[in-house]
């Protein structure tokens, strides 16, 4: 039946879709100034475990270093976060704040009083002798906080900058964003306006399972994350949800994206590409029962367990009954789906099949709901990821056990 607004719980077997709308070793022997806190302190750190495996390699590469300019750069970072609170407290409202610097970061520390660089560079610290305090600069930066409700949507993005010694506020259009800054009444010396085309977005995770909205009017489930080449991405659903260049909007839960390609009936499957905000994750919300790792798409057997995820009635378990079945919907029929043993209910639509770790199919529709049982067929996985040329977005394999 078509998508409706809110999910019920139907009491007649009558088949129905399932939308609902609404540090190297090597590195570790360097030198560092002597008789110095900073000395003490990475003395300290140089004596402690070595590094997680793979972040001097994870450094090096990234970076553009090499591995002995990495492990020196991870004993002097956890020398400069040890120092640092010492500085501050021996400065005092003098302090322009600490920041490390160059390939092995080299500890750099502020003052506005150039008396007190004795202090610091005895400490172990390269001195610099600024104009403003930090805590100067923390009132300008906070006094632009207090007043973000005002600020220009082309100027995003505001903090405060140690080594320039300033706040910076980024801005599309420097023009108005000064003028936002000149009407905040801060000393406008402090600040500076840089032009930048940066539009930050928050990052969320696509996972099975999850809810998602069709053009803002109907609610359908995520079956599997997805990756496709060229793309950033996205998810496998029902082809009942959404059609081709179907649009996804919710709230900041649920993914937005575009339905890039559909197919109902006949099938019951289609494609939604996300934006880069959204990234694809191997793994099915199983609500109440954590995380699910998919780690493939091995076809489970007639016969099987399978479990299946959704965002009207979460998780529910049962058995495959049969494959290749054909059914008939009010809409027509689909052809190559499985029928299973498991609930479910109107909003469930699309959301994900899985056998132990191996992803089975996104559901399609059934008869009856989860409180009397029922039946519920779904559109097996492998032939949308081969139509659409997409890829199972899979967890990490577990390492072998040694039992």
């Amino acid at each position: 039946m078509p998508p409706r607004k809110t999910a019920t719980a139907s009491t007649a077997l009558a088949v129905t879709l399932l939308a609902t709308p609404a540090l190297a070793p090597t590195a570790r022997s360097a030198t560092a100034p002597g008789g110095s806190l900073y000395a003490a302190a990475r003395e300290r750190a140089a004596a402690s475990a070595d590094p997680p495996a793979g972040l001097v390699e994870a450094l090096s590469r990234d970076l553009r270093i090499s591995d002995d300019q990495a492990g020196v750069r991870l004993l002097n970072e956890t020398a400069a976060a040890d120092v640092e609170p010492r500085l501050r407290a021996l400065l005092g409202p003098t302090y322009g704040g600490a920041w490390v610097t160059g390939p092995t970061s080299t500890m750099i520390a502020a003052t506005t009083d150039r008396n007190q660089v004795p202090a610091i560079t005895q400490a172990g610290a390269q001195a610099r002798v600024v104009s403003r305090s930090l805590q100067q600069l923390n009132r300008v930066k906070a006094a632009l906080d207090r007043a973000s409700a005002t600020a220009p949507r082309t100027a995003p993005i505001w903090y405060v900058d140690l080594p320039g010694n300033r706040v910076v506020v980024l801005s599309s259009t420097p023009t108005t964003a000064r003028a936002w800054v000149d009407a905040v009444g801060v000393n406008t010396s402090a600040v500076e306006v840089v032009r930048s085309d940066e539009k930050p977005a928050l990052f969320y995770d696509v996972r099975g399972g999850d809810a998602y909205y069709i053009d803002s009017r109907a609610r359908c489930s995520i079956g599997f994350a997805v990756t496709k080449a060229g793309s950033p991405g996205g998810f496998v659903s029902a082809g009942h949800c959404g059609s081709e260049g179907a649009t996804t909007a919710g709230t900041n839960w649920t993914p937005q994206g575009t339905f890039r390609g559909s197919s109902f009936p006949g099938n019951d499957y289609s494609w939604v590409e996300v934006g880069t905000n959204w990234t694809p994750l191997g793994e099915v919300d199983a609500y109440d029962a954590g995380m699910l790792p998919v780690r493939g798409s091995t076809v489970a057997i007639a016969g099987s367990s399978v479990c299946r995820s959704g965002s009207t009635t979460h998780y529910h378990c049962g058995t495959v009954q049969q494959v290749d079945t054909s059914v008939t919907y009010a809409q027509g029929t689909v052809n190559e789906v499985t029928r299973t043993d498991v609930c479910a209910e109107p909003g469930d639509s699309g959301g994900s099949f899985i056998s132990d770790d191996q992803a089975q199919g996104v559901t399609s529709g059934g008869a009856g709901n989860c409180t009397k049982g029922g039946i519920t067929y779904f559109q097996p996985v492998n032939e949308i990821l081969t139509t659409y040329g997409l890829t199972l977005a899979t967890a990490p394999t577990p390492p072998a056990s040694n039992l």
